[in-house]
C-alpha cells in the first residue's frame, strides 16, 4: 500500500522565483493547448512570477490569435504561434512547456518533450488510456526535468486538514469512503457538421478515431465523448478519486465494478449520464457516484464532495470546506471553511520545484494511479464485468475482453508509444 508523505498534501510554498536561462532571468515557457485551461495555466504562472510565455500551439486558429494576444497584453511580449507541438518543442531556448490538450492529445506532446528534457506542467488525466500512462511515467524517468501533473486539489487547505484528521485517528477506522459529482451537462447540438473555419478537425483528432464534427464533441465538449474526453469521472471525477486515495494512502484498487447507462442523454453524449462504481481498495471501499442530468438534488451541499464513514466520525469534505459528524448522540457537527487557489498554487509548487529541484507534489507515477483507477471503471462499464488490477505487473487478470481495452490503437499515421 502507497504511503504519502506528507509533502504530497502539505508543503510551504517558496518566494518569487528567479531564473537565470534567459534575459531577466525568466523561464521561457510554451503553451501547447490555447483553450480554457490552458489559458487558466498560462495566466497563474504569469501570476507566480518569473516566467514568460515565448511559444503557443493550438489546432485553432482563432484560439492562437486570441492566446497570443491576451499573452501579449499581459506580459509585454507576443508569444510565436505554432500549429505543430512538434515546432513549438523545437523552438530555441525553450525551458518548459505546460500541456492542457484534451487527453487523447496528451501522451505523444508529453513523451517528445520529455526527450527534450524540458520541464513539464500537464493537465490530468495522465493519458488517454492506461498503456499511454506506462509509457508516459517510464519516459518521464528519462527526463532531466521537473514534471507536475494537474491534480490541483492536492493544494486544498480543505483536502489537507482531512488527511491529517484521519491519519490522526480522529475519524476512527475508515470503513467506507462515498465520492460523487452531480450537476446537469450541457448538451450542444451533436448533427454532424463542418467544423468552424479556424479549425483544422484532421490536426484536432490527432491519433483518436476522426468522428464528424459536431459541437457536442468540439471545444469544450470533448469531456463526454467516449473517444476523447471519456466521460464524466475520467473528466471531473478524477480530481475527487485522486484525493481520496491520497488522503487514505492507498495506491490503486484490486477490483473494479461499474453499472450505469444513458437514460437521459441518450442520442446526446456518449459517455454514461448516471454511473456507480465500486472500488476495491486494500484499506475500505470506495464508491463513486454521479448523475448529469439535472435532477433536482435531495442534498444539493453534498452533491460535489468526498464522504468518509468512520467508526468514530464521518467526515464530508469538498473544495472550499470540511464538515465532521461525530457519532455520538447529539453532538454537534463541526464545519471549517478554507480560502485559496488550488490551480494557482499548483502551478507555483512546479516552478519553485523547477528553482529548487525538489519533488512536486503530483509526479507522473502517482499520477498514474489515480488515472488508471478511473480507467479501470470505465473498462469495467464498458464490458459490463469485474475488473481485476494486479498492480506489481500492471495487468488485469482473467479478463481477456477487459484487457483489449487497455490500449487503443492509434489512427495512421500515428503510433502509439507503448512498446510492450
Amino acid at each position: 500500500m502507497l504511503n504519502p508523505n506528507r509533502r504530497q498534501f502539505i508543503g510551504a510554498l517558496g518566494a518569487p522565483l528567479v531564473y537565470g536561462a534567459a534575459p531577466g532571468g525568466k523561464l521561457r515557457i510554451g503553451v501547447i493547448g490555447c483553450g480554457w485551461y490552458g489559458g487558466v495555466d498560462a495566466r497563474n504562472a504569469l501570476t507566480a512570477g518569473g516566467v514568460e510565455i515565448v511559444a503557443v500551439c493550438d489546432a485553432d486558429a482563432e484560439h492562437l490569435k486570441s492566446f497570443a494576444g491576451d499573452m501579449e497584453q499581459r506580459q509585454g511580449s507576443r508569444p510565436k504561434q505554432f500549429k505543430d507541438y512538434r515546432e513549438l518543442l523545437d523552438m530555441p531556448g525553450l525551458e518548459a512547456v505546460i500541456i492542457a490538450t484534451p487527453p487523447h492529445w496528451h501522451a505523444l506532446p508529453f513523451i517528445a518533450a520529455c526527450k527534450q528534457g524540458l520541464h513539464i506542467y500537464e493537465e490530468k488525466p495522465l493519458g488517454y488510456d492506461i498503456r499511454e500512462g506506462q509509457a508516459m511515467v517510464e519516459r518521464a524517468k528519462l527526463n532531466g526535468g521537473i514534471v507536475q501533473i494537474g491534480f490541483q486539489r492536492r493544494q486544498s487547505e480543505a483536502f489537507q486538514q482531512v488527511a491529517q484528521f484521519i491519519r490522526d485517528g480522529q475519524a476512527g477506522r475508515i470503513v467506507q469512503t462515498d465520492i460523487q459529482i452531480h450537476y446537469q451537462a450541457g448538451t450542444p447540438d451533436p448533427t454532424p457538421q463542418a467544423p468552424p473555419p479556424s479549425l483544422d478537425w484532421e490536426q484536432w483528432c490527432g491519433p483518436a478515431p476522426k468522428l464528424p464534427y459536431s459541437p457536442a464533441i468540439g471545444h469544450m465538449s470533448w469531456r463526454l465523448e467516449q473517444a476523447y474526453g471519456n466521460g464524466h469521472l475520467v473528466d471531473w471525477g478524477i480530481h475527487l478519486i485522486d484525493a481520496a486515495r491520497v488522503i487514505l494512502g492507498e495506491s490503486m484498487p484490486k477490483s473494479v465494478t461499474a453499472v450505469g447507462g444513458l437514460y437521459e442523454l441518450k442520442g446526446k453524449i456518449t459517455t454514461p449520464d448516471t454511473l456507480t462504481v465500486h472500488f476495491e481498495f486494500e484499506r475500505c471501499p470506495v464508491v463513486w457516484r454521479h448523475r448529469i442530468w439535472g435532477a433536482a438534488e435531495f442534498a444539493p451541499e453534498v452533491s460535489n464532495g468526498i464522504l468518509f464513514y468512520g467508526d468514530k466520525a464521518t467526515v464530508f469534505v469538498t473544495d472550499d470546506h470540511w464538515v465532521v459528524i461525530p457519532r455520538a448522540k447529539d453532538a454537534e457537527r463541526k464545519t471549517v471553511k478554507v480560502t485559496g487557489d488550488t490551480g494557482l498554487k499548483h502551478v507555483q509548487d512546479w516552478l519553485e520545484s523547477i528553482r529548487t529541484r525538489k519533488p512536486p507534489m503530483c509526479l507522473p507515477e502517482d499520477a498514474f494511479r489515480s488515472t488508471a483507477t478511473v480507467q479501470l471503471a470505465m473498462i469495467a462499464y464498458r464490458t459490463g464485468s469485474r475488473v481485476v488490477w494486479d498492480a506489481a505487473k500492471e495487468q488485469i487478470v482473467g479478463n481477456p475482453a477487459a484487457e483489449k481495452l487497455l490500449k487503443r490503437e492509434y489512427r495512421a499515421p500515428y503510433k502509439h508509444p507503448y512498446a510492450g
